[in-house]
């Protein structure tokens, strides 16, 4: 008996904080396809919770280690990655530093909230962002 399941992936809404300033949150330009620019994330591994996965991708794509605030929802459309279905885990999450782009990501970047509807996203990360940016209203 085969079971077929999603890929359980993982992003990041990272606000930056510089000595106690919120600057923004972290974008990247991704190495792999598909290209563009997208929220900071990956898949979970075997063996590991979902927020160890989120940290351990913080960690390798930007640099940051990353203090966990707040899970903002499951991303479940199978239609949201044309590679495959994947769910996404995302979380708001806090770092006092600069990003750094490793990994899959080409480079890192922080982007002011006004500035966010100007990046061209790939996936679903602009939804994610509308959903991020009503939550932080609220």
């Amino acid at each position: 008996m085969s079971i077929e399941t999603p890929f359980i992936a993982t992003d990041g809404i990272v606000e930056i904080y510089i000595e106690g300033n919120f600057k923004g949150i972290v974008l990247i330009t991704r190495k792999n396809p598909p290209f563009g620019t997208a929220l900071p994330g990956g898949f979970m591994d075997i063996g590991e919770t979902i927020e160890a996965a989120l940290k351990r991708e913080m960690r390798e794509e930007i640099g940051l280690d990353v203090e966990i605030i707040h899970l903002l929802g499951l991303y479940s459309d199978p239609a949201r990655d044309k590679r495959f279905h994947t769910v996404s885990a995302v979380y708001i999450a806090r770092a006092d530093d600069f990003p750094v782009a490793g990994d899959d990501a080409k480079s890192a970047k922080i982007v002011s909230l006004k500035e966010l509807s100007k990046e061209p996203l790939v996936f679903d990360h602009a939804q994610i962002i509308s959903d991020y940016l009503a939550y932080k209203r609220v």
